[in-house]
């Protein structure tokens, strides 16, 4: 499955009750009045409204997503509920529509196991991060081993938000050559099967460095 059609079937969902989050990364994520924020893959938006919420009037909350049938169902629920404070942008994740240095908490939930360049995706996020005070808490997959060639493309592993998985050494390694520090894992399930592997759910947090 190719990344058009993972937008077609992403934006048939959005008219759906599907939910196609996973990960708790917002109960984690202790959002300040006034901050920016930004959550990658928002979906419906309900992540990106509660976030509103927390920061108030003074803070701003950009809600990404790559498909343009989420955009629309997000923009039609701020609207519905009188948000103003958000904006709803269609961007891929390896070139973030964000001024860098923007955001001060990125949050995301089982989003970044679909992107083919991950490495590229967390440079995106260390990009828009505010340098010191910019941390982010990501829910995502890592698979125990790698994941089987027949898998990556297959259209219910990519649903099910396993198939563009990596190990869990890969994962935080490409956390640490990017550059994040404060990195730590909030929570870990217990690895449970996927096609001819196991993978695990968790949460991990981190922070921009000061420099660089």
């Amino acid at each position: 499955m190719d990344t058009e059609q993972i937008q077609i079937r992403y934006s048939k969902l959005a008219e759906d009750a599907c939910c196609l989050s996973c990960g708790s990364a917002l109960d984690y994520s202790k959002p300040k009045p006034g901050e920016v924020c930004a959550d990658l893959g928002s979906g419906r938006g309900t992540d990106v409204l509660r976030l509103a919420e927390e920061v108030g009037e003074t803070g701003f909350v950009y809600g990404i997503d790559v498909s343009e049938g989420m955009i629309r169902k997000a923009e039609k629920n701020a609207e519905k509920l009188g948000v103003n404070n958000v904006k709803f942008v269609r961007s891929e994740l390896e070139d973030i529509k964000i001024d860098s240095e923007k955001v001060d908490l990125i949050i995301s939930n089982c989003t970044i196991n679909h992107a083919s360049d991950k490495y590229k995706v967390w440079s995106e996020i260390k990009r828009i991060l505010k340098k010191s005070v910019g941390r982010f808490v990501v829910s995502d997959i890592y698979a125990t081993d790698e994941v089987p060639e027949e898998y990556k493309k297959d259209p219910q592993a990519v649903a099910e938000c396993w198939a563009g998985a990596t190990t869990k050494e890969e994962y935080m390694d490409t956390l640490v050559k990017v550059g994040f520090k404060d990195i730590e894992i909030i929570e870990e399930s217990a690895p449970y099967d996927k096609g001819q592997i196991k993978v695990v759910s968790f949460t991990v947090a981190g922070r921009r460095a000061c420099c660089g």
